[in-house]
């Protein structure tokens, strides 16, 4: 009987962590690129395999794998989309034929008061790693939204970068990419 007080004991003393998939088919990441005009493109990405870990309801971390040859301008049609998806996934950008993925494995989660959490990590772009943190938004037991900005200079993503080129004047391309991604957990 001691022998089973003390199983019981220990089984519950320590924390239970469980591993979440991603649906990835209900998951969407959305972009968006600006100009130092008013003018700006976004467009979408998927995600091609993601986890989230949890103790208990309590976010703990994540890895996510981006499809970085899903990537789509949504805010043009017919020619002027592809030109510019074309122009994205060349080496001007983020050279797609050569770097196919991009990853985010995070290093620790803070939860706020309220709710919400900070979430630290490494992105992965063009095979280069930065830190980088995000704030991550629980809409339900299932679904998550994450907001991220990233300065594409930093991944060696130059074209028309003030950080790389002087003189740019309204050709000026702002190195911060915002990211907004609808994150849904698989039942």
């Amino acid at each position: 009987m001691k022998h089973i007080k003390l199983l019981f004991a220990l089984l519950f003393s320590f924390s239970v962590y469980s591993q979440r998939d991603v649906n990835i088919v209900e998951s969407t990441i959305k972009w968006t690129g600006k100009e130092i005009s008013t003018k700006y493109h976004y467009g979408s990405l998927k995600f091609l395999d993601a986890k989230m870990e949890f103790d208990g309801s309590i976010l703990k971390s994540g890895q996510f794998i981006v499809d970085m040859t899903s990537l789509t301008v949504d805010d043009l049609s017919g020619r002027g989309k592809q030109n510019l998806e074309g122009h994205l996934r060349s080496d001007d950008f983020f050279s797609i034929d050569k770097f196919s993925e991009a990853t985010l494995e995070t290093t620790d989660a803070s939860r706020l008061n309220d709710g919400k959490y900070t979430l630290n990590g490494n992105l992965t772009i063009k095979g280069i790693t930065n830190p980088i943190q995000f704030e991550i938004i629980p809409n339900s037991n299932l679904v998550y939204e994450a907001k991220m900005i990233f300065d594409r200079s930093k991944y060696n993503v130059r074209f028309r970068s003030g950080t790389f080129f002087q003189n740019l004047g309204d050709k000026l391309i702002l190195d911060d990419i915002e990211i907004i991604a609808t994150i849904v957990l698989k039942d």
